[in-house]
C-alpha cells in the first residue's frame, strides 16, 4: 500500500435481510471516517449467495442509506466480479497454496498473525489452530473471506471498518492477503450495540430494521445523531449533532472498546428534539401520512383549469375529515399538528394524539371532574361555559378573545381548574391536552358547543 493513499472505506453488505440498525451504525462510521478525511465511501453489495440474495432486501439497504443521507461514491457487486475471483483462485491453486478438494481450501502455512486493530490494539492469532479453511465452492463461486479480500484490495481499500463479529474472520484474511503477496489494510472492529439487558440486539429488544423505525416516524436526522453516539463518544458532554457536525467531529480513536447499549427513550428524546426544529409546514407534511393511515382524514383529488381558459389542467389535492366528510384546510390541519408539537415522541403517535380534532371523543363522565366537584358543580360549570361561548360571535371564536372571556369568569371560581377543566375535557376527551381555547378554535363554534351539551347529558 502506498504512503499516505488516499482514505478508501466500504460497507460491504449481503442483500439477504432488512437493513439492521447495527449495519446502519457501522455504515455511518465508515462514511463519516471517508468524508472527515476527504475519502471515497464506496457501497459492494456482496450478492454471491445467489438463492439467498433478493433484489427487495438490496433496495431496503439502498433506500435506508438514502434517508440516511449517507450517498455513495462508488457501487459494485460481487455477481458481476466472477472473472476476477477466478483468477485469483486461479493463481493460489497454480502456487500450491490452495487446493481442490470437492471445493477449494487454502492450505493454512501455520502461523502467527498480528495485527494492529485502529479501536482495540494488538491482537494476535495461532493460525494453525483454523486449520486449512474453505475459499470457494468452485473457480465461479467465491466464499466471503476471500471475496472480500480480493475486492478490498481491487479497491484499494484503506480501512476496513467493521463489527467486533468479524475479528475472527481478520487472521484468515490477513493469511490471504499474504499468499497473495499483498499489503493488507488497516482494520477497525466496532464495539456491538447491545439491548438493555446487555445482550446482543435482537427483534426480542423490539425493532432492529432501518424501515420499521422509519415507518414508525422517526426522522432521520434523529437516527443518524443517535446511531453516532453508540460506541462514540466525542470526548464532552455535547449530544446533538448534525450529519455535518459529526463529520467534523468524528475519529476512530474515540470510538469505545466496550459494547454500545441501545436506549429506546434516548433514540425518543433525539426524535422529539427534531421534530421540535421543524417547520410547522415541514412538521404537517411529515405527519400527514400518519393522519390518512389512522383513517382520520381522506385524500381527495380534483381537477382545475389553469391557465383559465388556456384548456390546460392541474391536479389538485384537498382532504375530507373521514368520519364527517367534510372538507378540513391546510391551515387548520397545521394548527392542529403545531398545537401537539411538543407531545410528539414519533410521528406514528400523531393520529392518536389529535384524534379528537377529527371525531367526537368517548370518554368516562367521571374524567370531567375537577377534584372534588360534585356532579352538580360539573353541570352547572358547563353551563356556564355554554352560556358565555354561545354569546360569543364566530367571527370572533378565536384563541385570544375565547381566553380573555373564559379567563375572566374562571379566576372568579378561586380555582380555575373548576372552570377549564370540565371544560376541556368535554372537548378533547382527555386528561392531558392542549388547552380549551386552542381546541375551540381550531373546533370552531358549533362544534364547541356540541360537545359541551353532549358533555352535560353525559353527566347529568
Amino acid at each position: 500500500m502506498p504512503k499516505n493513499p488516499k482514505i478508501r472505506v466500504r460497507f460491504a453488505p449481503s442483500p439477504t435481510g432488512l437493513f439492521h440498525v447495527g449495519s446502519a451504525r457501522t455504515t455511518l462510521f465508515n462514511y463519516l471516517f471517508a468524508k472527515k478525511n476527504q475519502g471515497s465511501f464506496i457501497l459492494r453489495i456482496e450478492d454471491t449467495d445467489k438463492e439467498r440474495s433478493k433484489k427487495e432486501f438490496e433496495k431496503d439497504i439502498m433506500d435506508g442509506l438514502e434517508w440516511l443521507g449517507l450517498q455513495w461514491d462508488e457501487l459494485y457487486y460481487q455477481s458481476k466480479r466472477t472473472k476476477i475471483y477466478e483468477k485469483y483462485l486461479g493463481q493460489l491453486l497454480d502456487s500450491g497454496k490452495a487446493y481442490k478438494r470437492n471445493i477449494i481450501w487454502f492450505k493454512n502455512p501455520n502461523k502467527k498473525v498480528v495485527f494492529n486493530d485502529l479501536i482495540r490494539g494488538g491482537i494476535e492469532t495461532d493460525s494453525s489452530v483454523l486449520g486449512d479453511f474453505s475459499l470457494a465452492k468452485d473457480l465461479k463461486t467465491p466464499l466471503y473471506n476471500f471475496a472480500a479480500v480480493i475486492d478490498d484490495h481491487e479497491m484499494k481499500i484503506t480501512h476496513v471498518i467493521r463489527g467486533e463479529d468479524h475479528i475472527s474472520n481478520t487472521p484468515k484474511q490477513i493469511l490471504i492477503y499474504e499468499a497473495l503477496g499483498w499489503q493488507p489494510p488497516q482494520f477497525a472492529h466496532l464495539p456491538l450495540i447491545l439491548g438493555p439487558d446487555k445482550s446482543k440486539l435482537s427483534k426480542r429488544h423490539g425493532a432492529v430494521s432501518l424501515t420499521e423505525y422509519q415507518e414508525q416516524g422517526y426522522l432521520s436526522e434523529a437516527m443518524v445523531n443517535f446511531m453516532a453516539l453508540l460506541g462514540w463518544n466525542p470526548g464532552d458532554d455535547k449530544e446533538i449533532f448534525s450529519l455535518e457536525k459529526l463529520i467534523k467531529e468524528f475519529s476512530l480513536e474515540k470510538i469505545q472498546k466496550g459494547g454500545a447499549i441501545f436506549n429506546i427513550e434516548k433514540l425518543d428524546w433525539f426524535n422529539k428534539h427534531y421534530i421540535r426544529q421543524k417547520s410547522t409546514d415541514e412538521l404537517t407534511t411529515l405527519c400527514v401520512p400518519y393522519l390518512v393511515e389512522s383513517g382520520l382524514i381522506k385524500p381527495v383529488f380534483s381537477t382545475k383549469q389553469y391557465p383559465p381558459a388556456y384548456g390546460g389542467y392541474v391536479l389538485e389535492q384537498k382532504y375530507l375529515i373521514a368520519k364527517t366528510k367534510e372538507e378540513i384546510s391546510g391551515e387548520k390541519l397545521k394548527k392542529i399538528i403545531s398545537l401537539e408539537r411538543e407531545r410528539i415522541k414519533s410521528l406514528s403517535e400523531v393520529g392518536d394524539l389529535t384524534e379528537f380534532f377529527f371525531k367526537e371523543p368517548k370518554y368516562k363522565a367521571s374524567l370531567l371532574k375537577w377534584k372534588d366537584m360534585t356532579k352538580k358543580e360539573i353541570v352547572e360549570s358547563l353551563d356556564l361555559s355554554l352560556s358565555i361561548l354561545c354569546d360569543v360571535k364566530d367571527g370572533n371564536f378565536k384563541i385570544e378573545k375565547l381566553k380573555e372571556i373564559l379567563m375572566k369568569t374562571a379566576e372568579k371560581f378561586g380555582d380555575r381548574g373548576k372552570l377549564l377543566w370540565p371544560l376541556r375535557v368535554a372537548l378533547s376527551g382527555r386528561d392531558k391536552s392542549p388547552g380549551p381555547f386552542e381546541i375551540a378554535e381550531i373546533l370552531g363554534k358549533e362544534k364547541t358547543l356540541k360537545r359541551i351539551k353532549k358533555a352535560i347529558s353525559t353527566t347529568s
